[in-house]
């Protein structure tokens, strides 16, 4: 069977994509709706409200749920995979994320020079429990219902 044509036809696939994408658009309609700025660039960013990791992931388990069964071992990998998404998501990238804003400060602070070469490290890499939760949601939502 050609790759292709599979792929188009791969439910499960295309849920977990849909998640992601209908995520990554919420993040720029929530910037607009609480900022008043559109801002594209958000899109292709990661952190913010709802997660699209926790999208994607809580979509895919779903959906291999639903086809292979709630007892089967492929859905136990892959909620086991989503789970460790949704950790790391709150801990370590979060984390990553504060210290990163620390650092960031700290540069600024200690060097007021026009000429600083060290650009600023990303700060908006993890998520606070409510966009986790908000991704869980869309997921959900968007697994449900392709």
């Amino acid at each position: 069977m050609p790759i292709f044509p599979g792929i188009y036809h791969n439910a499960i696939l295309i849920s977990a994509l849909t998640a992601w994408l209908l995520a990554q658009i919420l993040k720029v309609a929530v910037n607009l709706l609480l900022v008043r700025k559109l801002n594209f660039s958000l899109f292709f960013s990661s952190g913010g409200f709802p997660s699209s990791h926790s999208a994607t992931v809580s979509a895919l388990a779903l959906g291999v749920g639903k086809y292979y069964g709630w007892d089967s071992p492929i859905f136990a990998v892959a909620a086991v995979f989503g789970m460790i998404v949704l950790y790391d998501a709150t801990g370590v990238r979060r984390a990553a994320g504060k210290q990163a804003e620390v650092l960031n400060r700290l540069v600024e602070r200690l060097y007021h020079g026009p000429d600083l070469a060290q650009e600023r490290l990303k700060e908006l890499i993890g998520h606070t429990p409510l966009e986790v939760f908000g991704g869980v949601m869309v997921g959900i939502i968007v697994g449900l219902l392709v």
